[in-house]
């Protein structure tokens, strides 16, 4: 099988990549393929093989070599393999309950609030700058015990390393980040510990037969704040994009508003925030679809690709906040073990972001004055750095 360059496709796959996924999945599941950076692996695109791939032991999360951000931040969720996962993910789950997260409505129901009321009165708005970012990136700090003063810096450095087009600035980025973790969990271990996250995750470092290390504390408020905001941001401003561009179906949300569930779940198969999964590699030659992959070869998981797969979503390419099941059994937090952690806060923000600007804003349109979308550059976030709107 020939290489599938991606790298002709230009700017254009950045932009649409769905019919070139499209166009993958008729030539088969699983692609050998070239990126724009000229780096070679194996893509996964049909949608059961996607689910099996999740689910496969053979793909292991943990790099076969030490890479520069396991090495300053140190190892955390998305880059460790059963049993180190499964230790990790427990500990984690004591504080990251479904308790916490339901706690959190009235907070975030205030936080959007605050924000739409400086927003409506100018009239337009980019949403990103508006509401999209800093919803998102306000719950997880207050969470994590993190200052107002340090959000912008945060947003700046979680920029880097998610759609890095630097390498050396992305390093700078992660090593800032490292340190001002350090001295906020020394604050926290100190004279200034908290009700907050991480306060709690240092308790569960001091506790029991079983605790987490300085460092995995470390790893794990990294992954929490840029997990727990990037992707966040881009499920609220794609959401409201695909509303925008489909205006029967922001009229049918806005006349039932209890559609907001399924419509947040159709949002996340539609044009979720996240194209592909974080690398795996394969531990031994595995096949899927028929396609084998040999032994140490690098994987991704194509979940936007799946998600428009024709054999699993009646109508994939239609945008149908109806579709029955929510979203029929998507894969936009991924599947198994590593299934998205923050996936009940992403959905709760979503919901109360989205469904509180459609009752506040009624006339929401795209700006007619807007420049062409700024994509996410990469294969790993999928959305724009703006979304000009107006009212």
């Amino acid at each position: 099988m020939a290489i599938y360059e991606l790298a002709d496709l230009g700017a254009d796959f950045t932009a649409n990549p769905y019919p070139h996924y499209a166009r993958m999945r008729e030539l088969g599941p699983v692609h050998e393929v070239r990126g724009a950076d000229g780096w070679r692996f194996w893509l996964i695109v049909g949608y059961d093989e996607c689910r099996a791939a999740f689910g496969d032991a053979r793909l292991l999360k943990r790099p076969p070599i030490e890479i520069e951000m396991d090495m300053i931040m140190g190892r955390h969720l998305l880059i460790a393999d059963p049993p180190h996962h499964t230790r990790l993910r427990r500990l984690v789950s004591r504080e990251f309950t479904p308790r916490r997260v339901a706690a959190l409505r009235p907070r975030v129901q205030e936080i959007t609030d605050g924000l739409l009321d400086t927003m409506l009165p100018a009239g337009s708005a980019d949403l990103v700058d508006a509401l999209s970012f800093p919803l998102p990136i306000t719950v997880i700090c207050e969470l994590l015990g993190v200052p107002d003063s340090d959000r912008d810096s945060f947003r700046a450095w979680s920029n880097d390393v998610v759609a890095p087009t630097d390498p050396e600035r992305a390093g700078a980025s992660i090593e800032a980040m490292r340190d001002y973790l350090d001295a906020l969990i020394a604050r926290r271990r100190g004279a200034e510990p908290g009700d907050d996250l991480l306060s709690g995750l240092l308790r569960t470092e001091a506790e029991g037969d079983d605790r987490l290390s300085a460092e995995e504390v470390r790893a794990m408020a990294f992954l929490l704040l840029v997990a727990g905001h990037e992707t966040t941001v881009n499920l609220i401003t794609n959401g409201v994009r695909a509303l925008l561009d489909h205006p029967g179906q922001l009229a049918a949300l806005r006349a039932e508003p209890d559609l907001i569930d399924g419509a947040v779940e159709e949002m996340l198969r539609y044009d979720g925030p996240v194209e592909n999964a974080t690398y795996r590699h394969t531990g031994e030659a595995v096949a899927f679809g028929g396609t084998e992959i040999p032994a140490g070869e690098p994987v991704l998981i194509g979940m936007a690709s799946a998600d428009r797969d024709p054999e699993r979503f009646a109508d994939p390419d239609t945008f149908d906040i109806r579709r029955p099941a929510g979203g029929g059994g998507h894969l936009a937090f991924g599947h198994g073990i590593h299934f998205c952690l923050g996936a009940p806060l992403a959905r709760l923000e979503a919901k109360v972001a989205i469904g509180t600007l459609l009752e506040r804003a009624p006339g929401l349109a795209p700006d007619g004055a807007a420049q062409a979308y700024d994509w996410v550059p990469g294969m790993l976030i999928r959305g724009t750095r703006r979304l000009p709107v107006r009212w």
